[in-house]
């Protein structure tokens, strides 16, 4: 049997959205093991100006755990 344990996660980016998960699931790796998924539950940007200055993401990160 399979466990897998979901964990939330906040992270941002300058770049873009996809930047901004790969932010968290690459910090998230120097920890984590065996990381299967990452879904993105909400996304938001800040604007200054007019412009988007800053993008982030909530998202959940599975990974298995035990045999």
């Amino acid at each position: 049997m399979m466990v897998v344990k979901v964990i939330e996660l906040i992270a941002s980016s300058d770049k873009s959205i996809e930047d901004a998960m790969q932010k968290a699931v690459s910090e998230a790796s120097k920890t984590i093991k065996n990381i299967d998924s990452v879904y993105v539950k909400d996304i938001k940007a800040h604007v200054e100006d007019g412009k988007i200055t800053t993008y982030g993401v909530i998202c959940n990160l599975s990974f298995r755990v035990g045999a």
